[in-house]
């Protein structure tokens, strides 16, 4: 390879961007920033950051998810989306971003985490005009997170240890972006037997109406799943 082929064909840069979901109990939202350098200084945008060559891109999200947010990456559930390579999506230059979603459940104390490293939570359908192509990446984000809540038990992931099904049914249709008919969910969600009485209740100091308390039978969707069990919701 010539010097000039060197040139031509290598000087593209890497990055990674993440479309973080989190559910506070009531309400799905993504985390977005306002930018603190160019190009487009004090815009908002998706947590993204750079690619060295000796990175990888699943490293620099867990990076992000550990300096921006302040959180231990290690049990999220975190997939790849695509890589986003308009040429022109990035006016320093050619720069090809491999995007990831990641799920949260979120609490009181990692929003304040978040709020302190300068992050903001948007409601899932109140995301503004971000940077570059970033809300190309998050409409892409939300279609994988659509279909794969519908096939997979995720959305579990998104949610507190013990949860009420009014807490359950509030993300499949944050999820799923529609309303979904009571008595149908609960059937589907107790036919599936991947969730389990816990035995408590709500606080009722906390809440007018008392309910019960659920948790996801991990263990059971696993053995399951080896023998060809699909999570269709």
């Amino acid at each position: 390879m010539t010097e000039e082929e060197r040139k031509r064909y290598f000087d593209i840069a890497m990055s990674s961007a993440l479309v973080l979901f989190g559910f506070d109990g009531e309400d799905l939202k993504i985390l977005i920033y306002r930018k603190k350098d160019e190009p487009y200084q004090n815009a908002l945008s998706l947590p993204s950051k750079y690619v060295a060559p000796n990175e990888t891109n699943e490293m620099i999200i867990r990076e992000m998810l550990h300096e921006r947010i302040g959180i231990n990456p290690q049990n999220l559930y975190i997939e790849q989306l695509k890589a986003f390579v308009k040429v022109f999506r990035n006016p320093l230059g050619r720069v090809i971003n491999v995007a990831y979603y990641a799920l949260l459940k979120l609490t009181p104390e990692i929003e304040i985490q978040v709020a302190e490293r300068g992050g903001v939570w948007v409601k899932y359908n109140d995301i503004p005009d971000l940077a570059f192509d970033h809300n190309e990446i998050v409409s892409y984000a939300k279609e994988r997170i659509k279909r794969r809540v519908k096939r997979r038990p995720i959305g579990f992931n998104l949610l507190p240890k013990e949860f009420t099904i009014a807490q359950l049914q509030s993300l499949y249709e944050k999820a799923l972006d529609r309303e979904l008919d009571k008595r149908n969910f609960r059937k589907k969600i107790f036919n599936s037997n991947l969730i389990f009485e816990t035995g408590n209740t709500t606080d009722p100091k906390e809440h007018r109406k008392i309910a019960k308390l659920y948790s996801f039978d991990a263990e059971k969707f696993e053995r399951l799943s080896l023998k060809g069990y699909d999570f269709l919701f």
